[in-house]
């Protein structure tokens, strides 16, 4: 028997009826999940704990807790410095030594590096003790910190990664650790006026690079001299000048 074909009209309703249904089921599966779901917990080695984002999840507390870089980040020498994660983001954890407070964006960045020399990179050992002897704390990020005394909550004066990506320091696997230097950098504005915390962080390079063999750098990677450190010093003075009667308040 010859079939009829089907007419226009017919075509119109088949099409509308399974657009109805194919809206329909995206509307049923997906729906946000209750808070909780949508969320795979990985463990790896040593207890570390890793939270993967899906639909419907935190994803920047998420990669804050698994150590992933977020929106926003500083790229220092090799090592990523959060600029300001989100407060609601912090507020999750308690706060680290080191952690910049929120709500008080970077206006800049002043860096140094210690080079380790050639064929001679820094072990991990000796720089837990020069970093002790210099007086530095191991906090947030995974890097070390130099606070204000009696005031760490309003965040580090200046701070120490490793020059190698990711910039971290892994204490659970430091005795094996070698790296061809470190990255000092601190952000502006901070606890401290531009200039005292550069002459805070000036001779802690210098320490540290006495104490483990090494050489301090400028930002360009190249050897640190007076002249340099003088304009360095007058930049930074001229900058503290146009920031005058600002009020350097934190976590507000």
């Amino acid at each position: 028997m010859e079939q009829q074909a089907l007419s226009p009209t017919t075509l119109r309703i088949i099409i509308a009826v399974v657009g109805a249904i194919v809206l329909a089921l995206i509307y049923l599966f997906g729906q946000p999940k209750k808070p909780g779901q949508g969320r795979r917990t990985l463990f790896r080695g040593g207890g570390d704990t890793r939270i993967e984002p899906t639909l419907g999840g935190d994803a920047g507390a998420a990669a804050e807790a698994a150590g992933e870089p977020r929106q926003g980040e500083l790229d220092v020498g090799g090592f990523s410095a959060r600029d300001d994660a989100p407060a609601g983001a912090r507020a999750a954890s308690q706060p680290l030594p080191g952690r910049r407070p929120a709500g008080k964006p970077v206006e800049r960045i002043v860096t140094l590096f210690v080079a380790a020399r050639p064929d001679h990179p820094f072990r991990g050992p000796d720089l837990v003790v020069a970093a002790e002897k210099a007086g530095l704390e191991f906090g947030d990020l995974g890097i070390f910190h130099r606070l204000l005394d009696g005031k760490p909550e309003l965040g580090p004066i200046f701070s120490v990664a490793n020059m190698v990506k990711p910039g971290k320091f892994d204490m659970r696997d430091i005795d094996r650790l070698e790296t061809p230097g470190l990255s000092f950098f601190m952000t502006l504005p901070g606890p401290l006026p531009a200039l005292d915390a550069w002459d805070a962080m000036l001779p802690t390079a210098q320490r540290l690079a006495e104490l483990l063999d090494g050489m301090v750098l400028d930002e360009e990677r190249s050897a640190l001299g007076r002249q340099r450190i003088a304009y360095i010093r007058d930049d930074l003075r001229a900058w503290d000048r146009r920031h005058e009667g600002d009020e350097i308040r934190f976590g507000r």
